[in-house]
This record gives C-alpha cells, sequence and structure tokens, in this order.
C-alpha cells in the first residue's frame, strides 16, 4: 500500500556529475590548483573568512514520505507505529511539523492525565484496554540505548463514576458492555461506596461504577518527551513551523449515484519558518492532521469543506479549540491515598495531586457557558460558582478548601459527536486524520496512531476497527457518540 503511494509522488531529479581526469593531469592536481587560486582570492580580499551568507539548517527537508502535522502525542504516536511497523527495507522518511516547540500551549502537557476503561463505546473501551497495556510497558516500546527509562509516574487508583437515580440503569448497561470488552470494573451501592470511601457525602447517588484494574491517572509531560526521544531515536526529523499551504493535484470522477465529485492528492506543503515570512516547500506522499485543536483549519489549507453544502465535498472538518480549566486546590483534610479519580453525576471530576493533599479538577461548561477560546485565561468565578459547591457537597472536607494554582487547556472537540476522527479523507486521499477525541485523546494515542499506521501501510485497520471512526459518518450524519466526557 504505503510504496504504491509512494509511486505517485512528483519527485524532483537529482543530477550528478563526477570530477574525472583532467586532460593529461589527475584530480588531484585539479584540487591543488583550485587551493591555490582560492588562497589567491583569500589573500587580496579585505575582511575575514567568509561564513555561508545564508544558514539553511533550520529548514526542513525538501523531500519527506510523510509529514505529520502536530507533534503532540497522537501525532508522535502515528510516527511511531509507521517506523515500528515499516517493512524491512522501506525506510520511511518522516517529518514533523510543531508550531510551539515549548509546548507551552499544547493539549498533552495541559490535560489531567486520566486513563480509564469506562466509556460508552465499545471501540473506546477497546482502545483504552490497548494504550494501558502500551503504558503498562512503556519501556518495552520506547527504550532508547543509553538513556534513561520513562517514568510515567503511573497512580493506578481507578476511576469512580457516580450515576443519580435516573442515570442508574444506563450506567449499569454500560458496565455490562465494558466488562464483556475485557476492562475490570464493577458496580458498588451506595452502601458500599461509604464504606469504601467513608469521605464522601453519598447523598444523590444511586450507584456507582468503579475501575479496578488498568485506570488511574499519569504525568503527559513524560509520555510526550518518551515518544519525541524514541522516534528522533529512529530517524524522524523535527521542524519548529506553521503549516499555511497543500499544493494539491485533482482528478474529477463520477460515483455510482451520479454525483461528480474531484478527487485531490497533497504533493507539496509549505511550511512557515517560525518568526519569518519565509517559507519551506517539502514534497510529500502521505499528510497525516493530528494538529489537535486546530485541525479544523488545517483541514480546510487543504480545500475539505470548500464545497456545496450537503455534499462530500462541503462536509467539513467538526474539530475546533474548546477551552477547559483545570483547578488545584489544598485541603488538610481532604480524601488521602485512597482516593480515585471521581466524577460526579453533574460532571464535575477531581482527583488527587501527589501527597501533599493536593487535589485538582474542574468541568466541563454547558454550550451556553462555553468561554472565549482565543486566549488560555482562567475565569476564577467559574470555580467559585460552577465547580466548588458541588466538591463542598460530595466531600464535605472540601468546603475548606483552598485554590492554590490554575490553568486552561484546549479540547480538540468535535461538535458532531465528540469522538475521534481516524483515516483518510474520501476525496483528500492521501490526507490521513487523528484528532477530534474532545478530552480523550491522550490516553487513545497509543492504540490511535497505531490504526492510522495500518491504514497508511497496509490500506486497512487491524487492530482495532476503526471504521466507525472515519470522516464519511459527517456527510452521511451517522453520529458516533460517545457520552462520557468530563
Amino acid at each position: 500500500m504505503f510504496r504504491s503511494v509512494l509511486q505517485l509522488r512528483s519527485g524532483r531529479g537529482l543530477l550528478i556529475r563526477g570530477l574525472g581526469t583532467h586532460r593529461g593531469g589527475s584530480t588531484l592536481d585539479w584540487d591543488e590548483k583550485v587551493s591555490e587560486i582560492k588562497k589567491k582570492i583569500k589573500s587580496i580580499l579585505p575582511g575575514e573568512a567568509c561564513t555561508p551568507l545564508y544558514d539553511t539548517s533550520h529548514l526542513p527537508p525538501e523531500h519527506s514520505d510523510v509529514v505529520i502535522v502536530g507533534g503532540g502525542v497522537l501525532g508522535l504516536s502515528v510516527a511511531f507505529w509507521l517506523k515500528k511497523l515499516q517493512k524491512k527495507g522501506d525506510g520511511i522518511r518522516i517529518l514533523v511539523v510543531e508550531r510551539d516547540h515549548t509546548y507551552s500551549k499544547a493539549s498533552t502537557v495541559l490535560s489531567v492525565g486520566g486513563i480509564r476503561q469506562q466509556f460508552s463505546l465499545p471501540e473506546n473501551v477497546q482502545l483504552s484496554l490497548f494504550s494501558v497495556d502500551f503504558l503498562r510497558n512503556i519501556n518495552e516500546y520506547l527504550a532508547v540505548v543509553d538513556s534513561p527509562p520513562v517514568d510515567l509516574q503511573f497512580n493506578p487508583s481507578g476511576y469512580l463514576l457516580l450515576a443519580s437515580e435516573k442515570g442508574a440503569s444506563t450506567l449499569e448497561n454500560r458496565v455490562k458492555m465494558q466488562r464483556q470488552e475485557g476492562a475490570k470494573v464493577c458496580l458498588m451501592s451506595p452502601e458500599q461506596l461509604q464504606n469504601k470511601f467513608p469521605w464522601m457525602n453519598t447523598k444523590g447517588v444511586a450507584l456507582a461504577s468503579y475501575g479496578m484494574e488498568g485506570e488511574g491517572w499519569f504525568d503527559p509531560w513524560s509520555l510526550l518527551q518518551g515518544l519525541r526521544r524514541k522516534v528522533q531515536s529512529m530517524g524522524v526529523l523535527f521542524c519548529q513551523g506553521e503549516v499555511t499551504r497543500f499544493i494539491t493535484s485533482s482528478n474529477r470522477m463520477v460515483t455510482s449515484s451520479g454525483e461528480e465529485v474531484v478527487l485531490k492528492r497533497i504533493y507539496e506543503v509549505h511550511v512557515k519558518m517560525n518568526n519569518s515570512l519565509e517559507y519551506q516547500p517539502v514534497e510529500c506522499a502521505i499528510v497525516i492532521n493530528a494538529a489537535g485543536a486546530w485541525s479544523g483549519q488545517i483541514a480546510e489549507l487543504a480545500g475539505i469543506g470548500k464545497g456545496p453544502p450537503g455534499t462530500l465535498q462541503g462536509t467539513k472538518l467538526p474539530v475546533e479549540p474548546r477551552k477547559r480549566y483545570v483547578y488545584v486546590w489544598h485541603c488538610p483534610q481532604g480524601p488521602g491515598l485512597e482516593m480515585p479519580f471521581v466524577a460526579n453525576t453533574n460532571g464535575v471530576y477531581f482527583r488527587r495531586e501527589g501527597l501533599g493533599n493536593n487535589y485538582l479538577g474542574g468541568c466541563s461548561p454547558t454550550e451556553e457557558e462555553e468561554p472565549d477560546s482565543t486566549n488560555l485565561d482562567v475565569d476564577h468565578n467559574f470555580f467559585q460558582d460552577r465547580v466548588w459547591p458541588h466538591l463542598a457537597e460530595r466531600v464535605p472536607a472540601f468546603q475548606s478548601l483552598k485554590v492554590r494554582n490554575d490553568w486552561a487547556g484546549y479540547y480538540d472537540y468535535n461538535t458532531f459527536d465528540q469522538n475521534g476522527v481516524v483515516g483518510p479523507h474520501p476525496l483528500v486521499v492521501n490526507m490521513y486524520f487523528a484528532t477530534g477525541f474532545s478530552g480523550h485523546g491522550l490516553q487513545h494515542a497509543p492504540a490511535v496512531g497505531r490504526a492510522v499506521a495500518e491504514m497508511v501501510l497496509d490500506g486497512h485497520f487491524q487492530t482495532i476497527n476503526m471504521s466507525p471512526f472515519l470522516f464519511s459518518r459527517f456527510h452521511l450524519g451517522e453520529k458516533f457518540q460517545e457520552d462520557n466526557i468530563f
């Protein structure tokens, strides 16, 4: 599959001419004459020894088989699995383009680092099971010679999802499905909750589900750095810059229903260098859109969604940035080390942070409350009005908490069904997606990266059937709704 794609590239020819003998003299004689000429010129001209007029070491290569737009964990995971699964001798050239080399605003490092199997869809449970096995054996995958092992600081305290009387039946059905997929999840009554977690007020709780294995939280930065270090050791190149344009070729065809469509293929990516007006064209065979909250904008650059409304050509990638707040507080009398990651009946979540009676948490706003996403400013009133009252009700000790820190980060929010978009675009045939997970992309990154690599290399999904995550569902109006989003 991948080799056939490479054959479609329009590569630039490279003319190489060697120095032969020079009529009656050897190449060595010629080199000596050139050296003497250079010395004479240098002795005549004023000033210091000349230096190159222009440093190009910061520019990306002119050719790359695969260009990955976005250097977060999803993009890095795709790069890792492409290199790991490539056939011997292929030597796939991969370039990762990331505009923020510090990752100061990256969704990866601003997340709360949770991983769970308690989702509403079987496919997301499968993704989590694969990913937790990857994390459990992280150094079998990401070990690099002469480098220290990756320490994810994984805390296996589980997730605890609380349901009211209204949501109890739905929770019970989901747990049944999760168990069928292999997740270790149990149901707990209010009485059982009170016995196991005496710090909790169970008022309004009819049922709870508790992850007994493979759930908890870890350090996102450690995973990001571990992946980056590993793929660099595998030969993946990085470039700090921003993709600003795609150059495409096109071909018109008529579908079986009689609709005329235009198939496009990207053959060149323009990368604008940071703090500069210059750009570098990069010829490529495959583009991976792993740009997170900005992947919708990247899709538009390729012409996705710019056709007539209601058509496949006019169907946009419905992914946009949504700002989410995270608050950190201290509470001397708060829950101890046995505390899990708790999701309250109304969506407020919280967990322990470290060992010093510190905790973090937050809550997704309603559609009407969605904050301005053009900045990462934190609304402190949101905590006082929407988060703290529910914390204090559920955990009475939190009535005397003190907020110590806060930050905001972006969800790559899929407005259609709050679920991931994975695989190729049906019309821009060599753009592949790994985006739109609406808050659970970090924990699913190891599995999603493998799925995208399988599709690129073999033309189909193998490990997990990701067909429901394909882009075509947006045009068909077939929602693949994930309801367990906090």
